[in-house]
């Protein structure tokens, strides 16, 4: 399947169609005072970046976004695939995405945010196979059960 990932207003329906499915497949998932959500709103601002995968008809099958917190760090925030497309390699191609626009921003450092392990198999393995490594909480996460942190320190590319 041929998959197209570009940056897009997360204020159109379809858009708004799969965050709404993000937040219903999180909601069972953790008590909603560890769910760190994002609202399209939110993610419309300045300081985000949202990455919308669509197959060749134009359906919006992924999600994905950046959100930079500081001159070298950013946060990888609100991925989701269609349960669909899954096995795919949309949630890759987003990933991929959002580390290549982390780099030509010139951060050195991105980290997330997601479930626990055993509630989100599937995501940590995206994140550890793209070099993400398990870290502690950042910001002002709590540290909880609930909640898996990880980061990807980035090279800064010098260019003669």
């Amino acid at each position: 399947m041929a998959v197209s990932v570009a940056i897009e207003t997360p204020l159109q329906d379809d858009v708004r169609t799969l965050v709404a499915a993000l937040n219903a497949h999180l909601l069972p998932l953790s008590p909603p005072e560890f769910q760190f959500k994002l609202t399209v709103e939110q993610m419309a601002g300045a300081d985000t970046s949202v990455f919308v995968a669509r197959d060749e008809s134009g359906q919006a099958l992924g999600i994905g976004a950046l959100k930079v917190h500081s001159e070298t760090m950013g946060e990888v925030k609100r991925m989701f695939t269609l349960p669909a497309v899954r096995g795919q390699r949309v949630g890759s191609a987003l990933l991929d995405a959002i580390v290549a626009l982390a780099r030509s921003k010139g951060l050195s450092m991105l980290m997330l945010e997601t479930g626990a392990a055993a509630d989100m198999p599937e995501a940590h393995r995206l994140y550890t196979r793209s070099g993400f490594v398990p870290r502690g909480p950042f910001l002002d996460y709590p540290d909880s059960q609930w909640s898996a942190f990880f980061e990807l320190p980035l090279k800064v590319e010098v260019t003669a």
